[in-house]
């Protein structure tokens, strides 16, 4: 297992749509466990394979285990480790407008649309068929993760430039205790 460089927002593997993963053996394996050890290092909370210059529709994303004080219900994703191959959102609801930052894109953040709940269906790190129902963070991280392999970044999504935020330093120590905006 390894850290692997993050793609600059500049690198053209962002802007393109990741090819299916169709082999599920070793390189796969290595490139997920990669990915896990770079989303951890970074930190974030979601990473997609084009983050780390590779053209595949692979996504990790770990959700912080401590719940936000403000949650109703429980989200079941927190701490554990979810690993989509091939995903597709299949059904959403609703629309929320909430901050999100990206690792390619470090120090900005935005303000971005995307539905409160989806249902998501994908394949595990061995190939087996999984839907995910996400919502509130998950919902947003799931939608974040699958733009990377769809070749969208989240300023794509950002309705203005008023709405986009340069981040300071001393900001992001502040910002590191809190609940993180889906950084991916």
């Amino acid at each position: 297992m390894a850290i692997r460089p993050l793609a600059p927002s500049s690198d053209p593997v962002l802007r393109h749509k990741a090819k299916k993963v169709r082999d599920f053996g070793p390189s796969l394996q290595e490139l997920i466990d990669d990915m896990v050890d770079t989303m951890r290092h970074a930190p974030g909370v979601g990473l997609a394979a084009p983050q780390v210059g590779v053209s595949l529709r692979v996504s990790v994303i770990e959700l912080p285990e401590d719940e936000n004080a403000e949650e109703e219900i429980p989200d079941p994703y927190r701490g554990k480790l979810i690993v989509i191959c091939n995903p597709e959102v299949v059904k959403s609801w609703g629309e929320e407008e909430q901050q999100e930052g990206c690792l390619s894109m470090p120090r900005y953040v935005g303000d971005v649309t995307r539905a409160k709940r989806v249902v998501v269906k994908a394949q595990d790190r061995r190939g087996k068929q999984i839907r995910i129902r996400g919502e509130g963070l998950m919902a947003r991280v799931l939608q974040h993760e699958i733009d990377h392999l769809n070749g969208v970044v989240f300023v794509d999504r950002v309705e203005s430039l008023d709405k986009l935020h340069r981040v300071e330093p001393a900001d992001e120590d502040v910002t590191d205790q809190e609940e993180p905006a889906t950084g991916s």
